[in-house]
């Protein structure tokens, strides 16, 4: 077993190796290997080279054949790389397989999205959700002769013990910790759950934004409410859901709900582990699928987004198109918009920078909204003036006067609040 690199505070330097898969075209998987330069960028790893392998036929002992295996190995210790990350899925005897041969530290797409997580998570919530999602990664390698990226940069990961008896042991305790992490989780779920029940006691609707990571989904949430979202040009620069009100021109409210960022190859057990964050999407009213349209891969992204979603059985409610940046195309390049929004019923193109169609947004999800609207005369005893402080806040008063004590009123008004004014309504 190898001893442990001393802790350095110097950047461990990154070679990475895309996967060509059978199937994907070389264009895809060079698309695939930028993204993931970009991900361990966003981990504080700088990149000293990278390349690109065909595979034919998955190997059992490293996923890419031997001879590759060693070449990518030759080439990451001429440029000084300190550590090799994969491109795909490594199963924990492969990842093994991989440190024994060259020496270095070896992770995949996973492990690299996971330290991304536990960096940016902020809430109690978010932080059970990485310390779950990792404690289930790092089960089944606790044997790896090498630790986590952490330990080299200067953190905690797993010790290698003396034997059997201790994996076994280490085994049981993060056996525990995963018990423990789950029944915590259950308990930030249910007051979750309490605290969206006292919010549907007032039914208001809910729109989730979604979309791929540094669309500009923050961005969008406070451009709409001035919501002082956290906005950072990197992959995954929030994993906490932020929840704020805007007030709509038919005078309805509408909650915001701001989601984790979706990608590519997102793997299940992180949906899994962020299903909490992502029940925003699951639960609300309808979407604002953000797009940022000046990618060259947004059709991919959108694709990619459209996939988890489905997967989550949000596909099918009310959804809003957003295909932000425009001011980043030239006047030639909007001609693709029309593309990029196709399929779609409402699409709204607009840059959360300069402010340009974001008015046009605002007016659509008041549509979206307050589709299902009704009419209604009350009469309101004194007693209850909660109930035109309701009418005030969610609907639209045309006339109000006064019957003796009682309140009088002609409104436009959410059908969702039937219920609320049904002893009120005079016909």
């Amino acid at each position: 077993m190898k001893e442990s690199q001393p802790t350095s505070s110097k950047p461990l330097a990154g070679y990475l190796v895309g996967v060509q898969r059978e199937g994907m075209t070389a264009r895809e998987a060079l698309d695939h290997l930028r993204e993931l330069e970009l991900l361990a960028t966003s981990y504080g790893v700088p990149v000293m080279g990278r390349e690109l392998a065909v595979l034919r036929e998955p190997h059992a002992a490293f996923l890419l054949g031997a001879g590759k295996t060693r070449e990518i190995h030759q080439a990451s210790m001429t440029l000084g790389a300190d550590v090799i990350i994969v491109d795909d899925d490594l199963s924990p005897s492969q990842q093994r397989n991989w440190e024994r041969l060259t020496g270095l530290a070896v992770i995949d797409r996973r492990e690299v999205i996971l330290g991304i997580f536990a960096d940016r998570a902020r809430t109690r919530e978010a932080r059970l959700q990485v310390d779950l999602a990792r404690a289930q990664y790092s089960l089944p390698r606790l044997a790896r002769a090498w630790t986590h990226l952490e330990r080299q940069r200067g953190g905690g990961g797993f010790r290698g013990g003396g034997g059997e008896a201790q994996i076994e042991v280490d085994r049981r305790l993060v056996r525990r910790q995963i018990d423990r992490l789950r029944r915590e989780l259950e308990r930030v779920r249910r007051a979750r759950a309490t605290q969206r029940k006292a919010r549907a006691s007032v039914p208001v609707p809910v729109a989730a934004i979604v979309g791929y990571t540094n669309a500009g989904k923050s961005s969008l949430l406070n451009a709409l409410t001035g919501a002082g979202a956290v906005e950072e040009d990197k992959l995954f620069a929030t994993l906490d859901p932020a929840t704020r009100k805007l007030i709509l021109p038919n005078r309805q409210t509408l909650l915001l709900s701001d989601t984790v960022g979706f990608i590519r190859k997102l793997p299940h057990t992180l949906i899994d582990a962020f299903k909490a964050t992502l029940e925003e999407a699951q639960l609300a009213d309808m979407l604002i699928h953000v797009l940022d349209a000046s990618h060259p891969d947004a059709l991919e992204q959108r694709a990619a987004t459209e996939a988890v979603l489905d997967e989550l059985g949000a596909l099918g409610k009310p959804m809003a198109l957003v295909l932000n940046k425009i001011d980043l195309l030239g006047a030639g390049e909007r001609m693709r918009l029309g593309i990029l929004g196709e399929g779609y019923r409402h699409v709204a193109a607009l840059s959360t920078r300069t402010r340009e169609g974001v008015g046009g947004l605002i007016a659509m999800l008041a549509g979206l909204s307050g589709h299902d609207l009704m009419r209604v005369r009350l009469r309101v005893p004194p007693s209850r003036h909660d109930i035109v402080s309701l009418v005030h806040r969610e609907g639209d008063v045309e006339s109000e006067s006064f019957d003796g004590a009682d309140t009088m009123l002609e409104a436009v008004v959410p059908r969702r609040l039937r219920g609320r004014f049904a002893e009120f309504m005079e016909t």
